[in-house]
């Protein structure tokens, strides 16, 4: 037996509010791809590739609008975004009580079936909202409210794994609400095992590779390769296989999901991969439990036998070839009592660039301003890029002879 909706249960307002949300709601179609800061104008070129049509970039993330196959495409084959978020609704606001009105107004069960878990999370900028965890609470209840006037019967909440995440961003008057079609972010990638203390996401390592002008065919080598991220990504380029062709997407839930559309989507992704084979992709690290990690993933992905890895002191390591890319993410003292250590190291990383790579391209990540300094090189590039909430710097070095400084001269005796 189904059961009654409550006594208690909040109705609408017979009236129409003052700041009614249907003034403001944009298109289905109408979407804000997020990705790591820095990394804007890959997501544009990727979602223009996807069939997207531009709207605006903004700050770690872009506007664009998408119909669903652009949408689709989008969470299949973006290597840099980290969600695909379909607005479904927009409007201003001066009290709190107004935002659950917004949110009640909104027609949750025409887009997804009572059966379907729900989660929603909240994010501000510059809002004067007293509590966040206060206004999540009102927006689930407002959703679970709309499904009983409609269905008498509320979707559960699965703060985990949720089948449909919700997002409402705030400002100081405005608030916009989206269903999100990832579902896990899309650096999860869906075949990953194994992860190391300092992995970077696979959004931006992909990111990486792309702002270092690095072409498959051209060697590779990720001396510090810790759980294999660089290395998974740069296959992947190279075989042009679409990220996110071994996960589930939130998309899959909602009313309007096409199966006959994904799959023909999925289709196409596949028709454009290349064959399996070995590629000029080397890395290694000195802890071999974090090379098992690696080659875990490795075979994941299955690239077992396209990738090559060893377990080696990074200083101790000789090029793989005459010229390539190297592409690496060094330690850069994030816990206490490092950094002494690290001064020590960056001028002997340094000394072995210079003198075992002239002719290849080296491309560094760090979160440390002055550690890069010690290395003796001159970054020809310096690109401002965040890791999570770190703002770091990928740094280009181009390896030829002599492109160590020189130390000053020690003054005479005389």
């Amino acid at each position: 037996m189904k059961p009654q909706p409550s006594q208690s249960s909040p109705r609408r307002p017979k009236k129409p509010h003052p700041v009614r949300p249907e003034r403001d709601v944009l298109p289905p179609a109408s979407h804000f791809a997020t990705c790591p800061r820095g990394l804007e104008p890959l997501l544009e070129a990727e979602l223009i590739a996807a069939g997207a049509q531009i709207v605006r970039a903004l700050p770690a993330g872009v506007l664009f609008m998408a119909d669903a196959a652009a949408e689709m495409r989008a969470n299949l084959t973006s290597r840099i975004a980290t969600r695909i978020l379909r607005k479904v609704g927009f409007t201003r606001y001066q009290k709190e009580e107004h935002i659950y009105r917004a949110a009640l107004e909104l027609p949750w069960p025409s887009w997804f079936g009572v059966d379907k878990t729900i989660a929603v999370k909240v994010g501000a900028q510059n809002a004067s909202l007293k509590s966040l965890n206060f206004i999540t609470l009102k927006i689930k209840d407002a959703i679970c409210d709309r499904f009983r006037e409609e269905t008498r019967e509320r979707p559960s909440v699965d703060t985990e794994a949720p089948d449909v995440p919700v997002y409402a961003f705030f400002t100081p008057d405005a608030v916009t609400f989206y269903l999100d079609t990832s579902g896990a972010p899309l650096f999860k990638r869906g075949f990953k095992t194994e992860a190391s203390a300092a992995s970077i996401k696979e959004n931006l390592a992909a990111g990486l590779l792309m702002l270092s002008g690095w072409e498959p065919g051209t060697p590779l080598l990720d001396p510090m390769c810790g759980a294999g991220t660089i290395l998974i990504e740069a296959a992947d380029m190279a075989l042009n296989r679409a990220p996110g062709r071994a996960r589930h997407f939130a998309f899959e839930h909602y009313r309007d999901f096409d199966a006959a559309l994904w799959k023909r989507i999925k289709a196409e992704a596949r028709a454009l991969e290349k064959p399996l084979r070995k590629l000029p992709i080397f890395g290694s690290d000195l802890d071999r439990w974090v090379v098992d990690k690696a080659r875990n993933n490795l075979a994941a992905a299955g690239y077992a036998d396209v990738i090559e890895l060893k377990v080696s002191d990074a200083l101790e390591l000789t090029p793989p070839a005459p010229v390539g890319t190297l592409v690496t993410n060094p330690p850069y003292g994030e816990r206490l009592g490092e950094a002494e250590d690290l001064a020590d190291w960056y001028p002997q990383l340094g000394d072995w660039l210079k003198k075992g790579f002239s002719g290849w391209d080296a491309w560094i990540i760090s979160g440390d301003p002055l550690l890069p300094k010690l290395m003796g090189l001159k970054a020809s590039r310096r690109i401002p890029l965040f890791n999570g909430m770190i703002e770091t710097r990928f740094l280009h070095y181009k390896l030829i002879a002599g492109s160590m400084r020189p130390l000053k001269p020690a003054p005479s005796a005389g």
